[in-house]
C-alpha cells in the first residue's frame, strides 16, 4: 500500500508539474480597450537580472526611445528613454511593411484578391512604363517578395515614369519601396474602399492598437506607441490569432509570409525578415552574404525592420516579442544594421539565465 501511495504521489506531482509548465506557456492578451497589461517578473521569466543594467545603458546610449520585452504576452521589461513615454507616438518606418503584408493576406482570405494575380488587374495597365507583356508578368506576390524586377534606382517614386524594367519579374530580388507602397493601392482597389480604413477594421481595432498611417510624398508610414507595436508582435507570435479570435485564419498564407518566399533571398518572406538562413541579401546591393542576418539571435527569429533601427523581433520558440523604437543607433540602414547583432548579444545576456 505504501508503494502504491508513493507512486500515486509521484504521479500527482508530475501531473501538477506538467500543468504548471503548460500554464507558463499560455499566451496572455491585454484587454482591447484598456491600458492595463499584466506583467511578469524577471525571475518568473527566467531572465538574468545581473545583465539588465548593461542592456538598458546600451539602449539609452544608442538613441532608443521605447523598448519592451514580452514573454508569453506579459510585459517583462518596458523602458522609455530620451523624453519618450508610454503614450508617445513614433514611426515604424519599413517595419510597417509587415502590417501591409498581413492586410494583403486578410484581403485574399476574404476573396477580394489573389496574390498570384497580376498587379495590373487591380491598378490597370500602364502603372509602370514597361511594355504590357513585361508589366502583366508582375503579380502581387512579386510585390510582397521584392521581386518585381523593376529598377530600384527610383526607390520611393510610384509614378509610372519612375517604374522602369530592370529584369523579368521573379528573376531579381531588390529591396524597393515603390512596388511595396503600391500594395496599399492594390488593396484599396480590391476592396473598393480605403486601405487605411480596411486596415483599421481588420487589424488595428481588433487587437487594441492605436496609431495611424501618415502619408508623406510617395511614402505611407505607420506611427503608434511602443505598446501598439508590441500588440502586433503578439498577434504574429500567436499565429495571427488574438486571444481566441483569428485575425487571419488562412494558415497557408501565414506560413508563407514567415518563410523564405523565393530562391533569391532566403532571409525574406512576405515583407518579413527571417533569421537562421544560410544566406541573405540587403537593400541597395545585389550581393549575397553567407550566414544569418542576426547571428547572435535565435535561429527562428522573424523580424519587422525599419529605417533608423525600428525593430520588432519575434521568437516563436520562446514566446518572446521584443520592440525597439528610436533614433538611428549607428548607421543609416533601411532594415538590418550592425546594431541588431550587438543588441542581441546584450538581449541574450538577459533572457538566457
Amino acid at each position: 500500500m505504501r508503494l502504491l501511495a508513493l507512486l500515486f504521489l509521484g504521479f500527482s506531482l508530475f501531473s501538477c508539474s506538467q500543468e504548471a509548465v503548460q500554464a507558463d506557456t499560455t499566451m496572455y492578451f491585454p484587454p482591447i480597450n484598456a491600458s492595463n497589461w499584466e506583467t511578469m517578473t524577471m525571475d518568473e521569466a527566467g531572465f538574468n537580472a545581473a545583465n539588465l543594467d548593461d542592456l538598458l545603458a546600451y539602449l539609452e546610449l544608442k538613441g532608443t526611445k521605447g523598448f519592451m520585452i514580452l514573454k508569453n504576452g506579459k510585459i517583462v521589461l518596458e523602458n522609455y528613454f530620451n523624453g519618450h513615454s508610454q503614450n508617445s507616438y513614433w514611426y515604424w518606418a519599413s517595419a510597417g511593411k509587415t502590417l501591409t503584408a498581413l492586410t494583403v493576406g486578410i484581403a485574399q482570405e476574404e476573396a477580394y484578391l489573389d496574390i498570384n494575380n497580376k498587379t495590373s488587374d487591380y491598378l490597370g495597365l500602364a502603372w509602370t512604363d514597361e511594355t504590357n507583356e513585361q508589366e502583366n508578368a508582375i503579380t502581387i506576390k512579386h510585390q510582397l517578395t521584392m521581386t518585381t524586377g523593376l529598377n530600384d534606382f527610383f526607390f520611393y517614386c510610384t509614378d509610372p515614369s519612375c517604374l522602369h524594367f530592370k529584369a523579368p519579374a521573379g528573376n531579381r530580388w531588390a529591396y524597393h519601396n515603390a512596388p511595396y507602397t503600391l500594395l496599399q493601392s492594390v488593396v484599396s482597389q480590391a476592396v473598393s474602399g480605403n486601405f487605411k480604413t480596411y486596415f483599421n477594421e481588420k487589424i488595428r481595432d481588433k487587437i487594441g492598437m492605436n496609431g495611424s498611417w501618415i502619408s508623406s510624398g510617395y511614402n505611407s508610414v505607420y506611427w503608434s506607441t511602443t505598446r501598439s507595436m508590441a500588440r502586433f508582435g503578439l498577434l504574429i507570435a500567436n499565429e495571427a490569432v488574438w486571444d481566441q479570435t483569428p485575425v487571419l485564419s488562412d494558415q497557408n498564407y501565414y506560413q508563407e509570409m514567415l518563410h523564405s518566399s523565393q530562391d533569391l533571398n532566403a532571409s525574406y518572406g512576405y515583407l518579413w525578415w527571417l533569421n537562421g538562413k544560410d544566406s541573405f541579401m540587403l537593400p541597395s546591393t545585389q550581393e549575397v552574404f553567407n550566414g544569418s542576418i542576426i547571428p547572435n539571435a535565435p535561429s527562428d527569429l522573424v523580424a519587422a525592420l525599419g529605417a533608423n533601427d525600428q525593430k520588432l523581433y519575434i521568437v516563436p520558440s520562446e514566446n518572446l516579442v521584443i520592440v525597439r523604437m528610436g533614433e538611428s543607433a549607428e548607421e543609416d540602414a533601411l532594415s538590418v544594421s550592425s546594431f541588431d547583432n550587438v543588441l542581441w548579444q546584450k538581449i541574450s545576456a538577459v533572457i538566457n539565465n
